[in-house]
């Protein structure tokens, strides 16, 4: 089994980018009761080159490229419960984010664990944005918030203080850190913020009964360039941007997705990972 020092340079993995064909993409979390013309996200499959990012780890900038790699504290055991993660986990996650973005403050306001379902798992799983729930791998290229949804996350969960707070620099951080051994299966991949362009984003609207949000996926373009840290350990963590109120040439958005890692072993180890997501306040 290869390890972190024998990893090739690249490998050539699917991603699954969205058509851009003047339709707004969609996705409903219920069965509309009219018939709806979709244009479902992910449906536009290419084979890119996904490079490895550890000989470059130290010198990758979240304020740059998108995303940082960093250790981080392996000794919290207790992801299978909620509450333990939100009492033991949060914590360090917080001083995580802050340690490594400077900001005054930082609120994590969700979290998700995903691991490879099977069919009938997934089609039972509950699907709602606010629920701490098991999920499965997300093999779509896409970015959590819009110049509009990020701003009303704000406003979602810190209520009367969210404009004041909207006066200044607001950036959303994902902290991916796997806590199985060694993530065999279905690695993260992230596209290099500085080879993606705005044009590139594409908003797509999730469809809840009661409203409706948003999120970006990206088109395809040949100029993107992937990244991903095969054999990533517990003992790891990924910072990852998904949005940033300012508009002064840093990375804003950061396009991502799981994938197939063509070495993967026959029989690999689940992957297990948290996905901690947090608004930092500058």
């Amino acid at each position: 089994m290869l390890n972190i020092l024998e990893t090739p340079a690249k490998v050539l993995g699917q991603i699954n980018y969205t058509v851009d064909n003047g339709k707004e993409p969609s996705y409903y979390f219920y069965v509309p009761e009219e018939e709806v013309e979709m244009n479902p996200p992910g449906t536009d499959v290419h084979n890119v080159k996904v490079q490895n990012g550890w000989p470059m780890a130290d010198q990758f900038s979240v304020d740059e490229i998108g995303f940082e790699l960093h250790e981080f504290t392996d000794d919290f055991r207790g992801f299978h419960d909620d509450q333990l993660v939100v009492n033991g986990f949060y914590p360090q996650v917080i001083d995580f984010v802050k340690k490594h973005t400077g900001a005054k403050q930082v609120m994590v306001f969700d979290h998700t664990i995903r691991r490879r379902m099977s069919k009938e798992q997934m089609e039972g799983n509950v699907q709602d944005e606010q629920s701490i729930v098991n999920r499965p791998a997300v093999l779509l290229v896409h970015s959590d918030y819009t110049p509009s949804s990020g701003p009303q996350r704000v406003r979602d969960i810190m209520k009367d203080k969210a404009e004041e707070l909207l006066k200044g620099r607001v950036a959303f951080f994902n902290v991916w850190k796997p806590f199985c051994v060694k993530v065999e299966e279905l690695p993260l991949a992230m596209c290099d913020a500085r080879t993606s362009t705005a044009d590139d984003f594409l908003t797509m609207k999730l469809k809840y009964r009661e409203r409706t949000g948003e999120i970006f996926v990206l088109r395809h373009s040949p100029k993107h360039e992937w990244y991903y840290f095969p054999w990533m350990e517990s003992k790891h963590a990924i910072l990852l941007k998904t949005y940033d109120s300012e508009t002064d040439g840093r990375a804003r958005f950061t396009g991502h997705s799981a994938f197939e890692d063509p070495n993967s072993p026959a029989s690999p180890q689940q992957r297990e990972s948290i996905e901690i997501r947090t608004m930092a306040f500058f």
